[in-house]
């Protein structure tokens, strides 16, 4: 179609030009987003609803400002996963394009909210660790549960407010300006501010565990070189050595990705994309989608008092099945003894 061709004609405010923006050309590539997009989601929303019941089940959990910001990260994976799956597949798939500018945007603003909303509750999650171990005599005074709803309060409400500015007016259609290559009626500026704002948060992010990490580095090699007391010291190096591990993983997963988006996001912003990186760029989306579920493993089920809730479930569960295999022996039983009395 001539008018895919040029990225002027590409970028005109018109509800038939969003399908220059469905890259997907064979049923292949159809099929393979699908199902990525329903294993990822599928098992994202299972495992963060897993982890929001083990927090709120328990009063212990629910009431440590570290557990609050991990339900925060729950159930803003949750929503992005359903979000996100939902119009993603709807477009690139299904090609379903009956519905307005309004409309595109508000699906839009509901992905970028509940994925800005999950990199900044692990900025939360980052700072309270950061705060935990850089002052740790000072850890309860400073972050209390107060302060950490406040904290995921001002952190929905500012997601949520960058994310439906194209919807309230800053779009390319409105402001007649160049629209993004990436998505339709999206503003190039609105983009890059959009990008800034994500950069900031996964630098933060970066910036807070690796300072945890390097202090975990320094106590366990203080540790290993002056070991005095040995059954409590060495518990802690153990915790640090842990955490490191933790921190590592969650680095390496945030990185991976996120950087692929970002890059081509960044590179669209200044150069023309062929419908190679387009294609690209919707199979790295799904990454996203992929961190959302990586998530709770690495944040979550990794710590010891959701880990022991996990096996309370499980055992709990077992024990319900095994009662109804056992009841019709039990009844047997007391039949014939009855028989014999």
């Amino acid at each position: 179609m001539d008018i895919c061709k040029t990225h002027e004609n590409a970028s005109k405010c018109s509800v038939n030009t969003m399908e220059c923006f469905m890259v997907l050309s064979t049923q292949a590539q159809k099929v393979s987003i699908a199902t990525l997009c329903g294993l990822f989601g599928t098992l994202c929303i299972f495992e963060n609803s897993l982890v929001l019941y083990l927090i709120f089940s328990s009063p212990g959990t629910r009431r440590k400002p570290s557990y609050i910001f991990i339900s925060s990260l729950a159930l803003a994976d949750i929503l992005a996963s359903i979000i996100f799956v939902c119009s993603f597949v709807n477009f690139h798939v299904f090609n379903e394009i009956n519905f307005s500018k309004e409309m595109f945007l508000l699906q839009l603003g509901g992905v970028n909210t509940s994925f800005s909303a999950s990199l900044s509750s692990l900025l939360l999650t980052a700072l309270d660790r950061y705060i935990s171990i850089s002052r740790p005599s000072e850890y309860k005074l400073l972050m209390t549960r107060k302060r950490a709803w406040i904290a995921l309060g001002v952190l929905w409400v500012t997601c949520a407010t960058i994310a439906s500015l194209p919807l309230l007016g800053w779009n390319c259609c409105t402001l007649n300006s160049t629209c993004s290559e990436l998505f339709p009626f999206v503003d190039d500026k609105y983009l890059s501010s959009w990008i800034c704002f994500i950069m900031v948060l996964l630098g933060c992010i970066i910036y807070a565990y690796t300072h945890v990490l390097w202090r975990a580095h320094q106590h366990v090699a203080y540790m290993e070189k002056y070991q005095v007391q040995v059954g409590k010291q060495n518990t802690r190096m153990r915790m640090d050595v842990m955490l490191a591990k933790t921190l590592v993983m969650v680095l390496t997963v945030l990185v991976l990705c996120w950087s692929p988006i970002l890059v081509l996001m960044i590179y669209s912003i200044f150069a023309r994309l062929s419908n190679h990186l387009r294609k690209v760029f919707a199979f790295c989306s799904t990454l996203c989608l992929l961190n959302s579920m990586v998530n709770p493993i690495i944040y979550a089920l990794r710590s010891k008092e959701l880990y022991s809730s996990l096996r309370m479930v499980f055992s709990r569960f077992r024990r319900q099945l095994k009662a109804p295999e056992e009841s019709p022996e039990v009844e047997s039983t007391h039949k014939s003894s009855m028989i014999e009395t």
